[in-house]
């Protein structure tokens, strides 16, 4: 019998074996050793063993190590154990270091978990933590989750801590989640029912024309008011020709501590593709400096980021600025709901335009919307801003239904206000 014995153990290590040889086979693999699979120490010697098309199960534990899968299209999942903590992905004991840059400005970026020229790749129930990444310097960028020219899903994931060196302070780096796309290159990425929350600079971000990023059901947390002269941040950013869906998400606590020097923005649509499809929906922003901006400066030519449309949204405790500022043209604002607003509940903004010789403000939807308690008016239409349609609307609490002009709203304006643009600060 014992050569029989022998045989079938041949059998089997030639079965793993070729599972794991890089020909036309996917394997599922484990990291630790909670499962019978074929088990790896690490998160990265998985992700090099491992042939494309596999699936790769994270015990619970902690993983300190920087990981990056590159051009192949793999299944990333935390294990769901009642007799185990969470997978965590922690820095290494010496700290990140740069492993890309960035395909617009070629800054270095260390990413704690990069995927790269890849898709798709599927990351599930696993947390990405920067406590330790020993970064002392406005450079490298420090990015939690990094897809560059790549496509995938994020479900069930936690990201935090991406603040260099553990200290917040006024270099602009420091996001989460980033997906960019390099020209000719793109990118789509779903992230959906997520945690984010103690970035330095953003939590999520889409940049660039081909980059396509939908958000459903996540939690975005801000550090609350940044004194100068930290960095200004953005829970959720769609910028430079990026497109995308934000639906359903929850995004809190943005604020710049000097308006005069910078803006933050709960949600922040900067430049983003003409005419793209982007919706923002039944969103619940708050407790910000502005909720939901809709910004042209026309750094990627004139009359990016119109037609948007910003529908059953609820928006709460704005600190400085507007609820909602529509600063492009051709938007659809309706059905929401605004509550205590610093400023005006919708404002249709004219002071875009004069960054590159246009008009902005213009040829918009703001009806349906239930505004109650601003400080100035419901709805703020500039002065020679033109096509806006803006009523019915329901107001309550409010001191001018519909105006052109803050000069009689009681805080600190004029009729000239349009021309101060807010000073937005986009991470890219």
């Amino acid at each position: 019998m014992q050569p029989t014995r022998s045989f079938t153990f041949s059998c089997l290590v030639l079965v793993v074996l070729i599972a794991l040889s890089g020909y036309a086979f996917s394997a599922t693999v484990a990291v630790g050793t909670c499962t019978k699979l074929a088990h790896f120490a690490t998160i990265q010697l998985a992700v090099n063993s491992v042939p494309a098309g596999s699936i790769i199960k994270v015990c619970p534990g902690t993983y300190p190590e920087q990981v990056a899968i590159i051009a192949k299209n793999l299944t990333l999942e935390g294990i769901a154990s009642p007799a185990g903590d969470a997978a965590v992905i922690l820095p290494p004991a010496t700290g990140l270091v740069a492993n890309t840059t960035d395909v617009d400005t070629g800054n270095p970026i260390a990413a704690h978990l990069l995927v790269q020229n890849a898709g798709p790749v599927s990351i599930s129930n696993l947390t990405v933590d920067g406590t330790g990444n020993a970064l002392t310097d406005c450079s490298p960028d420090l990015r939690g989750i990094l897809f560059q020219n790549a496509s995938g899903t994020l479900n069930h994931v936690a990201v935090r801590n991406q603040v260099p060196n553990g200290i917040p302070s006024g270099c602009q780096i420091g996001e989460s989640i980033y997906v960019q796309s390099a020209a000719g290159h793109s990118s789509t990425v779903t992230v959906q029912n997520s945690s984010v929350h103690n970035y330095n600079k953003n939590g999520i971000t889409g940049n660039d024309l081909n980059t396509n990023l939908v958000l459903t059901s996540n939690y975005v947390q801000g550090a609350g008011v940044v004194p100068v002269p930290g960095a200004a941040q953005n829970g959720i950013q769609l910028g430079f020709g990026a497109t995308g869906t934000i639906k359903s998400n929850t995004v809190i606590d943005n604020i710049y501590g000097d308006p005069k020097v910078a803006a933050s923005a709960n949600i922040l649509l900067y430049d983003t593709a003409e005419n793209g499809g982007i919706t923002v929906t039944r969103n619940r922003v708050g407790n910000s400096q502005l909720p939901i901006a809709l910004i042209t400066l026309g750094d990627d030519g004139a009359n990016l980021g119109d037609g948007v449309t910003v529908t059953n949204n609820d928006i709460f405790g704005t600190s400085d600025y507007d609820a909602i500022d529509v600063c492009t043209n051709g938007n659809t604002v309706t059905g929401n709901t605004i509550f205590n607003s610093a400023e005006s509940g919708v404002h249709l903004d004219a002071s875009c335009g004069i960054q590159f010789g246009g008009s902005t403000g213009n040829n918009n939807i703001a009806t349906g919307n239930t505004m109650v308690e601003s400080a100035c008016a419901g709805i703020l239409a500039d002065t020679g801003t033109t096509g806006n349609t803006t009523s019915p609307n329901t107001y309550f609490t409010v001191p001018f239904p519909v105006t052109s002009s803050t000069a009689s709203c009681p805080f600190v304006a004029g009729p000239m206000r349009a021309k101060a643009a807010n000073k937005f600060s986009p991470a890219r």
